[in-house]
C-alpha cells in the first residue's frame, strides 16, 4: 500500500493517524471517542464495585469524587480512585446440547465405516469395530476395563461370551445412540448382557416391557428369569401377580413345572388371591399328579399349606375323603381329620383349633360379598340378601324400609344407597340409605322427580340418577345429589329418553347404554356420554345389539353390555366397548338368556345376578372371567329368584366397600 505524504516529506504508516488528521476530524467524533473510552472504564468500575461487599449504612461514607461517563457522571470513592483493584470481567455461560449429539452422531457414522475405531468386541465369530472412549463413556464395566489394570486394557480384541451377537450390537448402538427397541423378540437375550455391561436404563426399559407383560401363563417364568438376573423390582412385580391370580396361574404349563419349593412358596402365602380354600388344595393335588410317581413323597409337605379348616364340609366329605392320594397316605390322613373334626365342633369353640397354624388368606383387594338389594319376586320386595363369593353362600342382610324394585343402586361414603323404584303401587322418588357401620336403613331427600328403572351411579363424589319412567313417560332428565349439602340438583339432559337403561362410570365418564325410548316405542343400541366438566352428553359408537334393561359393568376400562332384550328376543349375549378405539365387539355368550339383571364386578371377575328370561325370574348367577374370556355358574344361588334388583359390593356387612357398586334397575 502506498505510504501518505505529511508536512514534513516523511512517510506515516497508515495505520496510525498523523497528527493532521486528528485536527481534521470534527469536535463532535472527538467527543464521541473520549465519551465511549469514559464509558468502557466506567463499566469496568462499576463492575468491581458489584463484587464488593456493601458498606453498611450506619457506617459515614467517604468522599466521592466524579468520574465522567461521556456527558454523566459516576460517583466513585477518594480511595477507589487513590487504588484501583483489579475488576473481574463481565461473563456469561453459554452451551449446547446439538454439539454432544452431534458429536455422538458422527461418532456413530465412524464406527459404522470403520474410521479410528481402535478396539474390536468379538462374539463367536462376529467382531463388532468401537471407540474405546464411547464404551468407556456409556459402560462403567467397558470404563473399568479399559482403565484399569485388565489384560483387556491393552488388547485390540476384547471376547465377550454367553451373549447373544444381535443383543450386542443392539447395545453397542444404544451406547452410540442412546435408542434401542425392545419387544418380545429380543427382551430376553438384551437384558442379561445389559446386566453385564451395567446399562441401567436397558435394563429397566426390559424390566418395565415385561412387567407390561404379565399374564397368568407366563408371571412364573418371568418371575424366575427376574430371580436370575437380580431384578428385584420385576421380581416383585411377577411374585405379587401369581398370588394376585393364583386361580389361574395353577391351570397353567409353567406352574406343573415347578420345583416342590417353588409350590409351597405360592400356596403358604397368606395373599393368594382366590375364591375359594378349595383352589388351593386342587392346585396341590394336579401338580403331584403331574408326575405322580416323583412327587407324591412331597404331597404331605405341600398339604401343610393348604388351610384345610377352612374347606366346605360338604367338600371334604364329597372330594378330599374320595381323593386317592389321600386315601393311600397315613400322614394327609391326619389333616383331613383336623378339619372335620374342626366342623363338627360348635362354631364359638373352632377359635382354638384354628389358631396361628391356619391363618387365612387376605385375598388381594378382593371384597367378600355382594349386596342384592329389593327387586322383583314376582312382586317388590324389601328383602336383602348376601352373597359371599369365597363360599358362594347366600344369607339374608337388613332388610329396606319399604318394598322396592327396579330401583338404581350404588355405594357412596360408605353408605349403600337404593334409589325410587317402584313399591308395588307406583314410582317413587324416595331414596334409602343402608349405613354399613351400623347396618341400618334410613331415608334421606328424595329425588326431585318420580323414577323407576332408572340408573344410577357415583361419579367424582356425587350420585347420578338417570333416566327412567315415572309412570307416564320414559325420562331424558337427569340429576345429582351431593352428600355434603344432601341436596338433589337437575343437570343437563340426556339426547334421548331412556327407560330400563345401564349406567356405569369409566374414566371419569358417566355412560348411559341402550335403554327403552317411550317415546318412539324401541329398544335402543345408542349409547350416550355425559361429561361433568362440561355438564354436557354426546353419542358414541352404538352397540352391536338393542338391549333395554342389559347389566352394564367396567372392567380394566372396558365397558360390558350384559343381556338385556329387543321386544320378546331375550338376550344371553354380551357386548364389550373399548373407549379407545370407539368400538364394540362380541365376546362369549351367557349360558341364560337374562334381561334386568345386575351386574358387579369382584376381583376382576364379572358377576351376573339374577334378572328374567321372560317367563320366570332367576336367582342364578354367573361369572366372567375377561382374562380367558369364559362363564362359569356360581355353585350357589340367591334363596329368591329375583329381576330388577340392585346390586353393591362390600366387603362384608360392617367394614365398608371395597369397591365401587353397579347398579341395573
Amino acid at each position: 500500500m502506498a505510504s501518505l505524504p505529511n508536512s514534513g516529506g516523511t512517510t506515516a504508516s497508515p495505520f496510525i493517524s498523523s497528527s493532521s488528521s486528528i485536527s481534521a476530524r470534527s469536535e463532535s467524533d472527538q467527543q464521541q471517542m473520549r465519551s465511549a473510552a469514559g464509558l468502557t472504564r466506567s463499566l469496568s468500575n462499576v463492575s468491581s464495585q458489584l463484587s464488593r461487599t456493601s458498606v453498611p449504612s450506619s457506617t459515614t461514607s467517604p468522599s466521592v469524587v466524579p468520574t465522567t461517563i461521556g456527558s454523566g457522571k459516576v460517583e466513585r470513592s477518594c480511595a477507589e480512585s487513590e487504588q484501583q483493584e483489579p475488576s473481574a470481567p463481565i461473563k456469561k455461560v453459554y452451551s449446547s446440547k446439538k454439539i454432544i449429539e452431534k458429536a455422538f452422531h458422527v461418532l456413530d457414522e465412524m464406527r459404522k465405516g470403520g474410521h479410528l475405531c481402535d478396539v474390536t468386541i468379538r462374539i463367536g465369530t462376529q467382531d463388532f469395530s468401537v471407540h474405546r472412549v464411547v464404551l468407556a463413556a456409556t459402560s462403567p464395566y467397558f470404563l473399568a476395563m479399559f482403565t484399569g489394570e485388565l489384560s483387556e486394557s491393552k488388547q485390540d480384541v476384547v471376547t465377550l461370551k454367553e451373549v447373544e451377537p444381535t443383543a450386542i450390537s443392539l447395545l453397542i448402538q444404544f451406547m452410540y445412540t442412546g435408542s434401542i427397541e425392545v419387544g418380545e423378540d429380543n427382551v430376553q437375550s438384551l437384558l442379561p448382557p445389559a446386566n453385564l455391561l451395567q446399562l441401567n436404563e436397558v435394563r429397566d426399559a426390559c424390566c418395565d416391557f415385561l412387567k407390561d407383560q404379565l399374564h397368568p401363563t407366563n408371571c412364573l417364568g418371568i418371575k424366575a428369569f427376574a430371580d436370575i438376573h437380580s431384578c428385584h423390582d420385576l421380581l416383585s412385580d411377577a411374585q405379587a401377580f401369581a398370588q394376585k391370580h393364583f386361580s389361574k396361574v395353577m391351570e397353567s404349563e409353567e406352574f406343573y413345572c415347578l420345583s416342590h419349593t417353588d409350590v409351597i412358596e405360592l400356596v403358604s402365602s397368606t395373599e393368594l388371591g382366590i375364591l375359594l380354600e378349595e383352589d388351593v388344595f386342587e392346585a396341590v393335588i394336579s401338580w403331584t399328579k403331574y408326575n405322580t410317581k416323583e412327587r407324591a413323597t412331597y404331597l404331605p409337605e405341600l398339604l401343610k399349606h393348604v388351610r384345610f379348616l377352612f374347606l366346605r364340609r360338604e367338600y371334604l366329605v364329597h372330594r378330599v375323603c374320595e381323593e386317592e392320594l389321600i386315601q393311600s397316605n397315613p400322614a394327609c390322613k391326619d389333616f383331613l381329620i383336623d378339619a372335620l373334626k374342626y366342623h363338627l365342633l360348635p362354631p364359638n369353640d373352632r377359635t382354638s383349633l384354628a389358631g396361628s397354624n391356619c391363618p387365612p388368606r387376605k385375598r388381594i383387594g378382593m371384597p367378600q360379598s355382594i349386596l342384592t338389594v329389593g327387586g322383583q319376586a314376582p312382586k317388590a320386595i324389601r328383602n336383602v340378601e348376601i352373597f359371599d363369593v369365597n363360599s358362594h353362600s347366600c344369607h339374608n342382610g337388613p332388610e329396606l324400609l319399604s318394598r322396592r324394585c327396579r330401583c338404581g343402586v350404588t355405594i357412596l361414603n360408605n353408605s349403600v344407597y337404593a334409589v325410587g323404584g317402584f313399591d308395588g303401587t307406583s314410582r317413587v322418588r324416595s331414596v334409602e340409605r343402608l349405613d354399613l357401620d351400623t347396618e341400618r336403613w334410613s331415608h334421606v331427600e328424595p329425588m326431585l322427580s318420580r323414577r323407576s328403572t332408572l340408573g344410577v351411579a357415583v361419579l367424582k363424589g356425587e350420585m347420578y340418577a338417570i333416566g327412567g319412567f315415572d309412570g307416564n313417560n320414559g325420562l331424558d332428565t337427569v340429576e345429582k345429589y351431593n352428600p355434603e349439602t344432601k341436596q338433589w340438583i337437575a343437570v343437563a339432559s340426556m339426547n334421548t329418553r331412556r327407560s330400563s337403561v345401564g349406567v356405569a362410570v369409566m374414566n371419569d365418564l358417566l355412560y348411559a347404554v341402550g335403554g327403552y325410548d317411550g317415546f318412539a316405542r324401541q329398544c335402543l343400541n345408542s349409547v350416550e356420554v355425559y361429561d361433568p366438566n362440561t355438564n354436557e352428553w354426546s353419542t358414541i359408537e352404538p352397540m352391536i345389539q338393542r338391549r333395554s334393561g342389559a347389566a352394564v359393568a367396567v372392567i380394566d376400562n372396558i365397558l360390558y353390555a350384559i343381556g338385556g332384550h329387543d321386544g320378546p328376543d331375550i338376550r344371553k349375549s354380551v357386548e364389550c366397548y373399548d373407549p379407545q378405539s370407539n368400538k364394540w365387539s362380541r365376546i362369549p355368550d351367557m349360558f341364560t338368556c337374562r334381561r334386568n339383571a345386575a351386574a358387579a364386578v369382584v376381583y376382576n371377575l364379572l358377576y351376573v345376578v339374577g334378572g328374567d328370561d321372560g317367563v320366570t325370574n332367576l336367582p342364578n348367577i354367573e361369572i366372567y372371567d375377561p382374562i380367558f374370556k369364559t362363564w362359569k355358574v356360581a355353585q350357589g344361588t340367591l334363596s329368591l329368584g329375583r329381576s330388577y334388583a340392585g346390586v353393591a359390593v362390600v366387603d362384608k356387612p360392617g367394614d365398608g366397600p371395597t369397591a365401587t357398586a353397579i347398579s341395573q334397575s
